[in-house]
């Protein structure tokens, strides 16, 4: 795909924040969900999930620990209130306070030399610390460097509703939104809940599974499906020249009744073109022409991922 992603700023409003405050926060989290919240050191950043018992993921989260009692953990809208209930039901006499926070808490993508517009460094390593505090801001808020799309340095700015916005010419969110498909970082949405386990979106290649940390829901179905072999899909960026969704089956040409995979996550490119993530089949890959949708569907062109996934921990 030859479109270039532009430099500029986005307002995220398809995401949200999850607000976990509270003595207990980290380690309440750290028991809930794919990460090791209880050693993520403050002005951390971590991806992570929320699975099922089967290890399916119900929700994922860009987590952000900017101190010991407070975690904030960026989703997608649409699943932000099932999540924080189902979250809540757990909570029992940990002292933890979860909330939404979405309306306090304003975020922001930023692109290419923006980043430098506002002072972040974009060599910085994806999803490790929060770059820097946003100036005149609270602790609690800051700048995530995230996975580059296309070679093109991406970070997440989060801050007060009412903070200035950062420098930088505007991005439409369709834009943005392209930008994370071709990152190949997936964000959980309803149409994909509970379909696949973190591994089937490399999440563990991306640094959103811990492996040494203690039980959480589904961690032995995860466990088992990195350590005994038994893993027989992957996430996988893919071109079309038609439009795509996420949720649509996807199938070989030479197999109209057995799919192969699903999209995951789809967005239209400035060149007219669509982008997607797709979970599939790994033997899929040499099957022929895929298609999204139906065997005779649009055409998916597989392209290499931009990040290599681990042979092992």
């Amino acid at each position: 795909m030859t479109s270039a992603l532009p430099n500029g700023v986005t307002a995220l409003s398809h995401l949200g924040v999850i607000r976990a405050e509270g003595a207990d926060a980290a380690n309440f989290l750290h028991g809930q969900l794919t990460q090791d919240f209880a050693l993520l050191k403050p002005g951390e950043a971590r991806l992570a999930a929320l699975c099922t018992a089967k290890g399916r993921m119900i929700a994922s989260f860009i987590g952000v620990r900017p101190r010991p009692d407070l975690v904030l953990l960026v989703c997608s809208r649409d699943i932000l209130a099932a999540t924080l209930k189902r979250l809540s039901m757990y909570v029992l006499r940990a002292k933890v306070k979860l909330t939404d926070a979405s309306e306090s808490i304003a975020l922001f993508g930023l692109t290419g030399t923006a980043l430098a517009a506002n002072e972040i460094d974009a060599a910085a390593a994806p999803g490790l610390r929060i770059a820097r505090p946003v100036p005149g801001s609270e602790e609690e808020v800051g700048i995530v460097p995230l996975y580059p799309a296309d070679g093109v340095p991406r970070a997440l700015w989060m801050g007060p509703a009412d903070a200035t916005r950062p420098v930088g010419g505007d991005v439409d969110l369709a834009i943005w939104q392209w930008s994370e498909v071709r990152s190949g970082v997936a964000t959980l949405t309803t149409p994909v809940l509970d379909a696949f386990v973190p591994q089937m979106l490399n999440y563990e290649s991306i640094g959103g599974v811990n492996f040494k940390k203690g039980c959480y829901p589904g961690q032995e179905v995860v466990a088992r499906s990195q350590f005994r072999g038994t893993l027989k899909r992957r996430a996988y960026v893919a071109t079309a020249d038609a439009p795509v969704e996420a949720g649509q089956e996807v199938f070989a040409a030479g197999d109209a009744e057995q799919p192969v995979g699903t999209v995951v996550q789809a967005a239209s490119a400035p060149d007219g073109r669509w982008a997607a993530l797709v979970s599939m089949q790994i033997a899929a890959l040499d099957a022929g022409p895929l298609h999204a949708g139906s065997a005779t569907g649009p055409t998916l062109q597989v392209e290499p991922l931009p990040y290599p996934l681990l042979a092992d921990i």
